[in-house]
């Protein structure tokens, strides 16, 4: 059968990438066809990918309002591929600015559609719902408190665990101990914390400062920002030169995995942190009156995927306009070693992994959608 994959930033090709994977060993006669990235292009291969997701990554209302026309053109030019390559099914990867659009024009055009992880609906946005009932064939979730939500407004999911767990025991293997990790980098004997400050500009901008004041409260342990590959290196340094911390650039699982705790600016980043085993802090800066604003936006009562999957405040979450540096810092000492909350996040993080499931997720999910096309194909 023919798979036509659409994801736009670098979690969607990295779990584009094992979907691809996973499909492969369900349908050995597979035949690909990508919007991704390197990922995605490594499995389902080069000659494959149509657009790379560097092209096609615009965040933020300013980003888009500045790129709109590009954004149209690109849509165009994947309406006509997908129509001319006539596939079987289209798996939207997560992008749902991008994908929700592309579900619709798909279903118009009598193209099956599947949904892999879902849009946030359940957080903000709900009027998303309506469109994903009658665009979406079959809506693949990755977090356990989905398959409750989406019944209740008329969707029946497909729950097999989170791919985010494939992708971290497939580098567990290789991942240094603290020991290795200080050596490979030139770092001193004192433990680490981590601080993962983000992936866009923005997010580096309104956090790190905070989080450089919030290290030199402890001199005793040694703090190393984990850098993205595709930002650049002047953009941490405006914040870090005279601080003492370093940064790490493409290896954030290692410094993660490496560290006695991690401070965490909310999204993906905290989910990954946990399954790795390191305690954590969430905090996040942003303006006053989108934290007043906040209880009516959101329709989550937490910002961590942590607690969300958990349902309680498992972790701290700091979410303010003017981070209060003196709360951080309590809540990082308790979940530090001989910290008085330690043992029980260890505890809360071992319960995640349970709640999350397993490794296999992504072949798991693949045989499901797999399944379906050929009951389909038999009807």
């Amino acid at each position: 059968m023919k798979y036509y994959l659409i994801a736009g930033e670098p979690s969607g090709d990295l779990h584009g990438a094992n979907l691809i994977e996973g499909l492969k060993k369900a349908d050995p006669a597979a035949e690909f066809r990508f919007w991704g990235g390197d990922r995605m292009a490594a499995a389902g291969g080069a000659e494959n990918l149509r657009k790379h997701y560097r092209e096609t990554s615009f965040f933020g209302i300013v980003q888009v309002l500045k790129n709109l026309r590009t954004i149209r053109r690109q849509m165009r030019e994947c309406q006509e591929d997908v129509a001319a390559w006539r596939p079987d099914v289209l798996v939207a990867v997560d992008y749902p600015g991008f994908n929700m659009k592309m579900a619709r024009w798909a279903k118009e055009h009598g193209i099956r559609v599947f949904y892999y992880i879902a849009p946030k609906v359940w957080a903000w946005r709900e009027w998303r719902v309506k469109a994903i009932r009658e665009y979406v064939d079959r809506l693949f979730v990755i977090f356990p408190f989905e398959r409750d939500y989406f019944p209740r407004h008329g969707i029946r999911p497909v729950f097999e665990g989170n791919p985010l767990v494939d992708a971290i025991e497939a580098r567990r293997p290789s991942l240094p101990s603290p020991a290795e990790f200080r050596r490979k980098h030139a770092l001193d004997d004192r433990p680490i914390v981590a601080l993962v400050a983000g992936s866009r500009r923005g997010e580096i901008r309104d956090n790190l400062p905070l989080m450089v004041r919030l290290a030199g409260r402890f001199p005793e342990y040694q703090f190393v920002v984990t850098g993205v590959p595709w930002l650049e290196r002047a953009l941490y340094d405006r914040y870090l030169t005279g601080s003492g911390i370093r940064c790490v650039c493409d290896q954030t699982y290692e410094t993660i995995a490496a560290a006695e705790a991690a401070v965490v600016t909310s999204g993906t980043a905290t989910l990954e942190t946990a399954l790795l085993g390191t305690p954590e802090v969430v905090v996040y800066r942003t303006l006053w009156f989108q934290v007043k604003l906040q209880p009516y936006v959101l329709k989550v009562p937490w910002v961590s995927l942590v607690n969300l999957n958990l349902g309680r405040e498992a972790v701290a979450e700091i979410i303010q306009s003017d981070l209060s540096i003196e709360r951080a810092e309590r809540e990082l000492r308790a979940i530090l070693p001989g910290g008085s909350g330690r043992a029980r996040m260890l505890a809360d993080l071992a319960e995640l992994r349970a709640v999350i499931g397993g490794p296999g997720a992504s072949e798991r999910f693949a045989r499901r959608m797999v399944g379906e096309l050929r009951d389909d194909t038999k009807q």
